[in-house]
């Protein structure tokens, strides 16, 4: 497999709304469509579950190498990550989005502070996805593993 950003991957680089340890992000930055996971592993320093956890957020995804026949098979699904998962990798996105509107948004802040599980944070996504837009919005909803709309 050679593994390539996907259009997420690319925008969780730019604005880091994704926490990601340096390993991690050192393996995205390399990660061009060009080099085996392997290369990608040995240039970067990180290892296969950092390579995992980046498939799992959609910032990657694999492509066959040059020359490879595709599998007939369809590829398995993302796994699903329980509610406190996604709460624990939506919430510093949430936070950032909603800080990032300055006084306007101080109501939508206080809401997504008092949050304190998934459920509470879903109540608030729409509100977000108001106020930031669909493409602010995009890692947001990745995290919280809700379908764009």
């Amino acid at each position: 497999m050679i593994p390539v950003k996907t259009p997420l991957g690319q925008q969780v680089l730019k604005d880091r709304s994704v926490r990601l340890t340096p390993r991690q992000r050192a393996a995205l930055i390399v990660m061009d469509g060009k080099r085996t996971v392997a290369d990608v592993l040995q240039s970067s320093g990180a290892d296969p579950d950092d390579v995992r956890l980046l498939l799992d957020l959609e910032l990657i995804t694999g492509v066959p190498p040059e020359g490879a026949v595709a599998p007939e098979a369809p590829a398995e699904p993302a796994p699903v990550l329980s509610p406190k998962e996604r709460y624990m990798a939506a919430y510093p996105i949430a936070t950032k989005l909603t800080a990032g509107l300055g006084l306007r948004g101080m109501r939508l802040n206080l809401a997504v502070e008092g949050a304190g599980n998934y459920e509470d944070l879903l109540a608030v996504a729409d509100k977000i996805r108001e106020a930031v837009g669909p493409e602010k919005f995009a890692p947001l909803a990745a995290a919280l593993q809700i379908p764009d709309r």
